[in-house]
């Protein structure tokens, strides 16, 4: 009982702990252009929330501030501009698991 228990706080504790690379954020920066290429019909991305909206205004205006979405770490600065480059972004690096 013992080893399983602590089998699952190590699973736990050790799926809490990974951070994103380098790697990640190039991957999925690739997705998200790839993403706002395709038709709209075609893309599988994530629609953008209003939250998208606002901080892609605000990039435009040149107001970048730090992201209150953890998701988006990482995020081209010009990807930042779109709202669907964003959604797409953020919904590959929850399936990368972050």
């Amino acid at each position: 009982m013992t080893t399983i228990i602590a089998a699952l706080l190590l699973a736990a504790s050790t799926g809490a702990t990974s951070v994103p690379t380098a790697e990640n954020f190039a991957a999925c920066n690739a997705e998200a252009r790839d993403a706002v290429k395709r038709p709209t019909g075609d893309s599988p991305a994530a629609s953008p929330i209003m939250k998208d909206e606002q901080r892609a205004q605000e990039a435009r205006r040149g107001e970048p501030k730090g992201s209150d979405d953890a998701q988006l770490t990482g995020m081209d600065p010009d990807g930042a501009k779109n709202p669907a480059y964003q959604a797409a972004y953020r919904s590959c690096m929850r399936k990368s698991g972050f």
